[in-house]
């Protein structure tokens, strides 16, 4: 399936209003996605920026204001009427059927078919020619819920390529995508605007929105602050467009490394577990970590496994210096392990309870006498711990729901937090939350390890783990491949470790 040259389609919003209950999401916003062009919308979470690109998909309806398509104005009451008009969809969540197959979901809606029943080699044939010439190396009859959440994205971005769409919104696209997925991506959306469409690119990683786009757009508390060149823009100005103030940098000086006698908090000694092949690992009190590689390298796996996720099938693990044999993430938290998990979504946050609960939901045992939960106590802690950790919210028993990606994020470190934990886990501490959380993030990463505490951050960013870190664990194959510290700790030696195998024990069996 060549991705061949299409109409010319150039979207505009005009005057764009819309309320949700008594908050005002969009005031008076217009945009203007030129054909053949990358548009980034950028903002802090809760400016607008997915608010006013679902008007454009369709999937709400602005109060007031103008959506024309082609010079045509149209409204547009789902996003089936956005596709009719050329305009197609990737979601930040993604939306796929687990229990179909990877060419299921890309064709999902409109499959070929003959007699009334699924024409199965045609759809073959349509999928190996879209995933060839775009790139992707995914297997067709694989189940969708099988696949780790990179290749679950490159079904999402398959899946709108097929739509034939000139206009395809991409809702924070590399979020979970390793680098060169991210440059894989990167090279599709230059080719799919070579071909005559265009990209409304939502995303919070500002050298990608530099890099792609050819004009920005920048929201702030649901208004516009200004559409502008990206070549005329930096990462410094769109930082201050986002907040309407300067940051006077990305991360916090971090305090001086703990000297090497003192107290070691985590201690792990060959340990052999599912996607682990005999990782040595040690974190000292008031030392933060970062553990780095690629997609596939098993950093989360290390992580599944000293939280009792997986079952560790050999090695040793201590925390203070006492052998724990941990077999579930409660008795984690019971050994003085605290993680904040990679996925809010599936793994962190419960929607539809309060903050409150929310951040007290590991710690029910020390507010509980007798089967029941003290409610004052517990609402004290949790008031004191979402103030410590800046979390806003319009009330502590406002719905989980109703807050910020970034705020939702704070919540799950004030959970962990609340269990007085030895060593803290942050698993992709600052995925999906804009610039302006990160860098709280940052801070009550670096006040933690101040304060004495171990702390482990697992992530994908390599300039978050060199920013973060006193010393750097790179992983491959499910080992330890590379540590640096001080100097060393550079982006190319981060990825040399990543990419060779220059580990001395190597040879260790899996």
């Amino acid at each position: 399936m060549a991705v061949e040259s299409v109409r010319d389609l150039q979207v505009e919003l005009l005057g764009i209003r819309k309320h949700f209950g008594g908050a005002q999401a969009l005031d008076d916003v217009s945009l203007r996605v030129a054909a053949g062009t990358v548009h980034a919308l950028v903002g802090e979470n809760g400016a607008g920026k997915s608010t006013l690109s679902k008007v454009c998909a369709g999937v709400i309806s602005p109060d007031s204001g103008v959506v024309r398509a082609g010079g045509e104005d149209v409204v547009f009451r789902s996003p089936r009427d956005a596709l009719a008009r050329g305009i197609a969809t990737i979601a930040q969540e993604l939306a796929l059927v687990p229990g179909l197959t990877v060419e299921q979901n890309v064709f999902l809606g409109a499959e070929p078919r003959r007699g009334g029943l699924l024409d199965r080699k045609a759809l073959r044939r349509r999928y190996d020619e879209l995933a060839e010439h775009v790139g992707f190396d995914l297997v067709p009859d694989s189940p969708v819920s099988s696949l780790r959440t990179a290749d679950q994205q490159k079904v999402e971005i398959l899946r709108a390529l097929s739509s034939g769409a000139s206009l395809i919104i991409m809702d924070e696209p590399t979020a979970a995508l390793s680098r060169e997925d991210t440059e894989l991506l990167h090279d599709t959306i230059r080719l799919l605007v070579s071909g005559g469409r265009s990209v409304l690119l939502v995303s919070h990683f500002l050298s990608e929105v530099l890099e792609l786009s050819d004009e920005v757009t920048i929201l702030r508390d649901g208004r516009l602050v200004r559409t502008s060149a990206a070549a005329d823009e930096s990462e410094a100005s769109l930082i201050d467009g986002m907040l309407g103030r300067s940051l006077d940098s990305v991360f916090p000086g971090l305090p001086p490394a703990p000297a090497e006698s003192a107290s070691i908090v985590l201690s792990a000694v060959g340990v052999h577990a599912p996607g682990v092949r005999g990782v040595d690992i040690t974190v000292r009190a008031g030392e933060i970590v970062g553990l780095a590689g690629l997609v596939g390298a098993g950093r989360s796996e290390l992580v599944m496994a000293l939280v009792g996720a997986s079952r560790v099938r050999s090695g040793e693990v201590t925390i203070d210096g006492e052998p724990v044999d941990v077999r579930a993430p409660s008795e984690a938290m019971r050994s003085g392990i605290a993680l904040v998990p990679e996925s809010r979504k599936e793994q962190g946050v419960v929607p539809l309870r309060s903050v409150e609960e929310n951040a007290t939901l590991a710690s029910l045992a020390t507010f509980s006498r007798a089967g029941f939960v003290d409610r004052r106590q517990e609402r004290a802690a949790a008031g004191a711990v979402l103030e410590s950790t800046r979390v806003r919210a319009a009330s502590p028993r406002a719905p989980m729901s109703s807050l910020s990606g970034g705020n939702q994020q704070k919540v799950l470190f004030a959970r962990a937090l609340l269990c007085g934990p030895r060593l803290l886990i942050a698993d992709e501490p600052t995925r999906g939350v804009d610039v302006g959380s990160r860098r709280a993030i940052y801070d009550l990463l670096v006040e933690q390890a101040r304060a004495g505490l171990a702390v482990l951050v697992v992530s994908s960013d390599i300039e978050e783990v060199i920013g973060l870190s006193h010393r750097v664990l790179v992983m491959r194959g499910g080992r330890v491949t590379g540590e640096l510290t001080g100097a060393d700790i550079t982006d190319e030696n981060i990825l040399t470790a990543a990419f060779l195998d220059t580990d001395t024990n190597k040879g260790a069996d899996s």
